[in-house]
């Protein structure tokens, strides 16, 4: 079994499709079919159906999958090991981050990072932090800067970097605006727009409202806090959101003895061997934590 095998395996298991998997691995898509027909030779069975353009996993691709996932893995802490006893930190480190802590958290740590090791490409992509914990569970990337899961998962080590507050909000038109204080009760009476309930930001709000035996009267759910900032400014109804969000639109209310706060971190894999040009980054990362701006000077 060689790992040319493998990854041609690996790359036509994400994407359904041989011509999407030679375009990533700069092949020909006749390339990428010999190498998934002399793998299925070698294991005596067929890996995929192929049912006109359709193409799924069959029972014995499903069962090498994650064995294929996790040998590639160990080719890929390999190749790290010998080539960072080479020389400095440098090569490629591949980052998954949300679009609020990119927007708003990241900048200075990226300039940073960059200006110290100006021979790492990071290639970073965005995407909601559900998902970057599951790229980072399957071993699909190498570092998530991310709103960390509200339980830990026993494979992912999860290091908290910044304390988020949320605050509810409204617009200065809205009936919840009028009054000095509210409650979690008053807020139930109007709709809600809030991030998706499946989100780990939607889970804080819920299990607050859960607690009090409250039903929470959501509109509208999103998993993108500007879409939610702009429909609240327009007052669609009530929110949460970091209070790091909160600009002339909206206005926070006050609902004495509630506190909501998120934890933004980092988390990678723990079976994981981490580049330097990772580990590098981690270290710049707790730079402009909370727990640095805290040191006393």
């Amino acid at each position: 079994m060689e790992t040319q095998q493998l990854r041609a395996f690996l790359e036509v298991a994400e994407t359904r499709s041989f011509s999407e998997a030679a375009q990533r691995l700069h092949l020909t898509q006749p390339a990428v079919s010999k190498r998934i027909a002399l793998l299925e030779q070698y294991l005596g069975t067929e890996l995929f159906d192929r049912i006109g353009r359709h193409v799924s996993l069959t029972e014995a691709g499903q069962a090498l999958l994650p064995h294929a996932r996790s040998m590639a893995q160990q080719m890929l802490a390999a190749e790290r090991s010998v080539r960072d006893l080479a020389g400095g930190v440098s090569g490629q480190l591949r980052l998954a981050t949300s679009h609020h802590i990119g927007l708003r958290r990241l900048p200075p740590v990226l300039g940073h990072f960059k200006q110290a090791f100006e021979e790492v490409q990071v290639d970073i992509e965005f995407m909601d932090s559900e998902q970057a914990f599951e790229q980072i569970h399957q071993g699909e990337t190498e570092l998530a800067v991310v709103t960390l899961a509200p339980t830990r998962a026993a494979n992912i080590i999860a290091t908290p970097l910044w304390k988020d507050p949320l605050k509810f909000m409204v617009c200065a038109e809205h009936p919840l605006a009028k009054a000095a204080t509210t409650s979690l009760r008053e807020l139930t009476q109007h709709a809600a727009i809030l991030p998706g309930l499946n989100t780990y930001t939607g889970q804080i709000v819920k299990r607050l409202f859960d607690e009090h035996n409250l039903t929470l009267n959501v509109s509208m759910a999103t998993n993108y806090l500007e879409t939610i900032r702009m429909m609240a400014s327009v007052g669609l109804g009530w929110t949460a959101l970091p209070a790091s969000m909160l600009d002339s639109s909206l206005l926070t209310l006050d609902v004495p003895g509630v506190t909501m706060e998120r934890n933004l971190g980092v988390a990678y894999h723990r079976g994981r061997s981490l580049s330097r040009a990772a580990r590098a980054f981690l270290a710049a990362l707790d730079e402009f934590s909370d727990r640095s701006c805290n040191k006393p000077a």
